[in-house]
């Protein structure tokens, strides 16, 4: 009794064809537990977005309340420094704080927005991958092994 070489060939295909959708799967609940855990801790902060900023009185919790909110602060930051920046104030400066601190505060919020984007990046990859599996399982055949016998049938 012997296998054809093209019925193991299927079944590794079907095999990693498998794996390629649970790591697909895998990618995807990551991703949105990352974005979910993101999204908590930021609206946890209680942070509302500026009046005049583009999501005016909304709680930051996505990545474009964030993105919004950090734009707003660098206006204000600018507006209360002249203009300047953190590096072209004078040491001395008591505007200086102003700025470090407007600078922080965007940078945080900017983490955040690049934190969403990998989330969603890893989502987008997982519907890929668990497609890409799916496609494969669906274009290789399923193992059917053949059998040979060496033996004549008798009645």
């Amino acid at each position: 009794m012997s296998t054809t070489p093209t019925a193991n060939k299927s079944g590794l295909v079907r095999l990693f064809a498998l794996i390629t959708v649970i790591f697909g799967a895998v990618f995807f609940v990551a991703g949105a537990a990352t974005w979910i855990a993101v999204s908590t801790n930021l609206k946890a902060e209680k942070i509302t977005v500026s009046e005049d900023a583009t999501f005016a009185g909304g709680t930051v919790d996505t990545p474009w309340e964030a993105f919004s909110q950090a734009d707003i602060i660098k206006h204000h930051a600018l507006d209360a420094t002249g203009g300047k920046t953190y590096a072209e104030l004078d040491r001395e400066d008591p505007l200086r704080e102003v700025a470090m601190n407007g600078s922080f505060l965007r940078a945080s919020l900017f983490t955040s927005v690049v934190a969403f984007g990998v989330a969603l990046l890893v989502m987008g990859l997982g519907v890929v991958l668990a497609l890409v599996g799916l496609a494969l399982r669906k274009l290789t055949p399923a193992v059917a092994t053949t059998t040979e016998r060496t033996t004549p049938i008798t009645a």
